[in-house]
C-alpha cells in the first residue's frame, strides 16, 4: 500500500503494459482470452484512477502525487509526473473511455483481435503519460507516441479510405509537433532544463516569447483541431472503427486544449494575451462553421465529427477569455464533450455493425425498431444540444457567461452556434428515428448486453454532471484561480 501511495500515477500509467505483455505472448487461438485480459486490466486501471480522484486534495493548487526520478542524465531530463486540478479529471476519463472501447468492440472486431486490443492499451499509456508529464521532453515523447497506435487503429481496422485518412491524420499532427519540438529544444539550450516547473516565469524577450508560443500553439491547434487546421478530423472519424472514433473524440482532441492550459498560458503569458483576440475569433468561426457544415452532411459519423469542431470552438473560447468562470466551463466542457460525443460515436457504431451503412438516408423509423437504443440516442442528442439538466448545458453556459465579461459581441455569435447545433442534431434525430420505417432496418437486432453496458456509464455521467456540476467544478477551481493569478499580465 505504501508503494501504491507513493507511485500511484506510475501504476496507473504502466498497468496497461502489464496487461499487454500476456496478450502479446498469446497465440491467435486465444483471442477471447486476450479480450478478457484487456478488459480486466482496464477495469483495475479505471478503479485506480477513481482512487486517484478521491485521494486528490482540490484545495491544493499545486501538483500532487508527484514522482521525479532522473531519466536521461546527459540531458538533465527527468521522469517527472504530477497532476493538479486542471489535469486530474482527465485521468479517469481516459481509463473509462479505453475500458468502454474494449466493451463496445467486443463483437465488432473480427480480424487481428489481439493486435487491436494491444493498440488500445498502448493508446491509453500514451494519453495518460501526456496528461501527467511535467518534463517537456517526457511530455513530447508521450505526445508523439499517441500517433503510433492511433495510426494503426485507423489504418488497419478502418473503412475503405483508411489509408488516406490515417496518413492525413499522422502528417497533420506530426507537422505541428515538429514546431513544438523546436520550441522545446530552444528552451533547453537557453535554460538547461526540461523541467516545466523551473521554466515557469523565466525571462523571455517579446519576439522570442511570441515565436515559442506559436510553436506550441500550432501543435495544440491542430490536435484540437481549430479552424482552419481541422480538415483531418472528419476524415479520421469517418474511416476509424468505432473505438478509434471514441478515443479521438473522447480524449485525443482534448489534449490540444489541455496543452494550451498547461503550457501555452503559464509559460508564455504575454504572447498568449497578445494572440488571444485572434484565437477567440478563430474559436467563434469554428463554432459557426462546424455547425453549418453539419447541416450539409448525409453521413452520420461526418456530422458528429464536424460537431466536434463546433463544440471544441466553445472550449478554446473559454480558455482565451482569461476569465475563471469561462475557464472552468472550458475544462468541464472538455469532459462533457468526451462523454457525449464518445457516446454518440458508440451509438453510430452499434447500427453500423448491423447495417454497414453510415448514410442518414439509409435509416428512418429506427425508434420503432430499437426503442431502447433510440432512448439512449435521444438523451445524448439533448446533452449535445445543451439541454438544462444534462452535462452539455452547464459547460457551455459557464463559457458564455465568463466570455461575456471579455467580449459581448463574441458571445452573441457563439450563441448563434448553439441554435445551429440544436437544428442539426434534432434534424438528424428526426430523419433517423422518426418518419416511416425504412425497409432497410425493419429487422435490426436489439441492443446487445455489451452495447448496453458501454452506453450506461455515459448516460449516468450526463445526468450526474448536469444535475450536480459542483462535484466536478470543485476539483479545478483552486488550480484555475492559481493559474490566472500567476499570469504575468
Amino acid at each position: 500500500m505504501e508503494f501504491l501511495q507513493n507511485n500511484l500515477l506510475s501504476v496507473i500509467l504502466w498497468l496497461p503494459l502489464l496487461g499487454a505483455l500476456p496478450i502479446f505472448l498469446l497465440g491467435k487461438r486465444f483471442e477471447y482470452t486476450a479480450k478478457c485480459i484487456a478488459l480486466f486490466t482496464m477495469l483495475i486501471d479505471f478503479g485506480l484512477s477513481v482512487l486517484l480522484l478521491f485521494s486528490f486534495d482540490f484545495q491544493n493548487p499545486g501538483f500532487q502525487f508527484v514522482e521525479k526520478r532522473l531519466w536521461i542524465d546527459s540531458l538533465n531530463s527527468y521522469y517527472f509526473l504530477g497532476v493538479d486540478g486542471i489535469s486530474i479529471l482527465f485521468i479517469p476519463l481516459t481509463t473509462l473511455t479505453t475500458l468502454l472501447c474494449i466493451t463496445i468492440s467486443w463483437n465488432s472486431i473480427k480480424e487481428k483481435v489481439r493486435e487491436f486490443y494491444l493498440a488500445l492499451l498502448f493508446t491509453n499509456i500514451a494519453i495518460v503519460g501526456t496528461l501527467c508529464a511535467l518534463d517537456l521532453l517526457l511530455f513530447y515523447v508521450f505526445w508523439e507516441a499517441m500517433l503510433i497506435p492511433m495510426y494503426l487503429i485507423i489504418g488497419i481496422w478502418g473503412g475503405p479510405r483508411r489509408i488516406y485518412s490515417t496518413l492525413k491524420f499522422f502528417l497533420y499532427t506530426f507537422f505541428g509537433s515538429v514546431f513544438m519540438l523546436i520550441a522545446i529544444i530552444y528552451l533547453f539550450l537557453k535554460f538547461g532544463t526540461f523541467d516545466y516547473t523551473k521554466l515557469l516565469g523565466v525571462p523571455l524577450g517579446g519576439l522570442t516569447e511570441k515565436l515559442l508560443f506559436l510553436g506550441f500553439a500550432l501543435a495544440f491547434a491542430i490536435k484540437i483541431p481549430m479552424w482552419p487546421v481541422h480538415t483531418w478530423l472528419p476524415d479520421a472519424h469517418t474511416e476509424a472503427p468505432t473505438a478509434g472514433s471514441v478515443i479521438l473524440a473522447g480524449i485525443l482532441i482534448k489534449l490540444g486544449a489541455y496543452g494550451f492550459l498547461r503550457f501555452g498560458l503559464p509559460m508564455f503569458p504575454h504572447a498568449a494575451q497578445e494572440f488571444a483576440p485572434l484565437l477567440l475569433l478563430l474559436s467563434v468561426i469554428a463554432i459557426i462553421y462546424g455547425g453549418l457544415a453539419c447541416l450539409a452532411q448525409d453521413d452520420l459519423k461526418r456530422l458528429i465529427a464536424y460537431s466536434s469542431v463546433s463544440h471544441m470552438g466553445f472550449v478554446t473560447l473559454g480558455i482565451f477569455a482569461f476569465n475563471p468562470i469561462a475557464m472552468k466551463g472550458a475544462i468541464l466542457q472538455m469532459i462533457n464533450h468526451g462523454i457525449v460525443t464518445g457516446a454518440l460515436f458508440m451509438c453510430v457504431g452499434i447500427v453500423y455493425d448491423r447495417t454497414h451503412s453510415r448514410a442518414i438516408s439509409y435509416y428512418g423509423g429506427l425508434a420503432s425498431v430499437m426503442p431502447v437504443y433510440a432512448t439512449f440516442f435521444m438523451i445524448f442528442t439533448l446533452a449535445s444540444i445543451g439541454l438544462p439538466g444534462t452535462n452539455g448545458f452547464i459547460g457551455e453556459f459557464l463559457i458564455l457567461l465568463g466570455t461575456f465579461f471579455t467580449n459581448k459581441l463574441l458571445v452573441v455569435f457563439a450563441a448563434l452556434g448553439l441554435i445551429i447545433g440544436a437544428g442539426y442534431m434534432l434534424w438528424l434525430y428526426q430523419r433517423v428515428f422518426f418518419e416511416r420505417v425504412n425497409p432497410n432496418i425493419e429487422r435490426l437486432a436489439p441492443l446487445r448486453v455489451n452495447e448496453f453496458l458501454s452506453l450506461l456509464p455515459m448516460l449516468v455521467l450526463v445526468f450526474l454532471i448536469g444535475l450536480y456540476p459542483k462535484l466536478f467544478l470543485d476539483y479545478m477551481t483552486t488550480s484555475i484561480e492559481h493559474l490566472l493569478n500567476n499570469l504575468r499580465f
